[in-house]
């Protein structure tokens, strides 16, 4: 070897692969749930303001619709690099998971528009955002340790 020739450093390579891992994990999940966002607030708008639709059931309506559209996104996408065992218990545990985040999300509406009494629209998304953003938070911890399991080694 000479003196000129550099060796990559043997203890820091390693780390920075998780690292990327992790980053484009964050980031693709970042995505979906903006996607999902988006069907949500939307969803929950067009029924609650629109169509007249009750303030709960114009949260859970959306959400069920997020909740199928992230599924797919996040099997083959953002957790595509993760085992899946092919069956539905996966699928069952991403829905439970999901109950879970959407229980958040239309508990803190329901505290805005019930206890708090504001039931207008900056009240109403207000609330939505704060469920979604607490939901999200559950969702990507929950899925990353029970749902998307990291993949077996070889």
């Amino acid at each position: 070897m000479s003196i000129l020739q550099r060796s990559a450093p043997v203890e820091t390579a390693p780390a920075a692969l998780p690292r990327r891992a992790f980053v484009r994990e964050l980031l693709t999940f970042g995505c979906v749930g903006f996607l999902g966002t988006v069907i949500t607030i939307g969803g929950a708008n067009l029924l609650r303001h629109w169509l007249g639709g009750g303030p709960l059931t114009s949260v859970v309506v959306p959400t069920i619709a997020s909740t199928l559209t992230s599924y797919l996104l996040n099997r083959h996408w953002t957790f595509s690099h993760r085992d899946s065992e092919g069956s539905g218990r996966e699928l069952l545990l991403f829905v439970g998971l999901n109950g879970v985040g959407m229980a958040i999300q239309v508990l803190c509406t329901g505290f805005v528009f019930y206890t708090l009494g504001l039931q207008g629209k900056v009240a109403y998304n207000a609330g939505l955002l704060v469920g979604l953003a607490l939901g999200s938070a559950w969702r990507y911890w929950s899925y990353r340790k029970w749902v998307f399991t990291p993949a077996a080694a070889a």
